[in-house]
């Protein structure tokens, strides 16, 4: 099986690598890395057409390698990836966040999600089921520290703002960058914690080899 994986952040192609050598590791990968989505996308401040078309020619592309799934690592571009989907039907194609809120709406219903980049809280409590209550917080400065080569500080920054979700059930990390920091955060918390790459591997392994997952 191969499957092509699309990014927008270069840090989210290490943590989606990790996850499906550990619960999937007979898949065979393909990286796209366009890192200037995420830039355009702080600078316009919104989703355009042009971003879309942008998605629109990745998913053809990812479609012409012969790949059986795309999947999304990038949180903030919701229609985007909708409209990949649209047009490569049949084919899966994943937003990187969908798999994790099933299992966080299935967990329970007052859910922490952190993130780093700030228009994925501007785009991601929208996907969630209305039966469950969202409380957004964003790790303010984490995304920077990682972008001038300090983990550790990114970690720490995140952990330390998890602490304002302790009153939830469970805190969804939002991007696949965030999965280094789980056990700092579950550690902070004490509560479950789930990771968007974990669950959409097992998500797609479970869509491509039912019989198996």
């Amino acid at each position: 099986m191969r499957i092509a994986l699309i990014h927008a952040l270069k840090h989210s192609v290490a943590p989606i690598e990790a996850s499906f050598a550990r619960l999937w590791p007979e898949a065979q990968l393909m990286n796209l890395l366009d890192d200037s989505l995420s830039g355009d996308l702080a600078r316009e401040g919104r989703l355009t057409d042009a971003m879309s078309e942008r998605f629109l020619r990745l998913g053809r592309y990812a479609a012409s390698t012969r790949s059986n799934a795309i999947l999304f690592t990038c949180s903030a571009f919701g229609p985007c990836i909708e409209a990949v989907a649209r047009a490569q039907a049949p084919m899966p194609v994943l937003k990187p966040n969908e798999a994790m809120i099933e299992q966080a709406a299935a967990k329970g219903r007052r859910i922490g999600l952190l993130s780093t980049f700030a228009p994925t809280l501007a785009s991601m409590p929208r996907e969630f089921p209305a039966s469950v209550e969202i409380v957004p917080k964003l790790a303010d400065g984490a995304l920077v520290a990682l972008d001038r080569g300090y983990p550790a500080e990114h970690d720490a920054l995140v952990a330390e703002a998890s602490k304002e979700l302790c009153d939830c059930d469970v805190i969804a990390l939002a991007q696949f960058s965030l999965a280094r920091a789980a056990p700092l955060v579950a550690e902070a918390t004490g509560l479950p914690v789930l990771t968007t790459p974990d669950s959409a591997v097992l998500k797609l392994r479970h869509l491509l080899l039912p019989a198996k997952a």
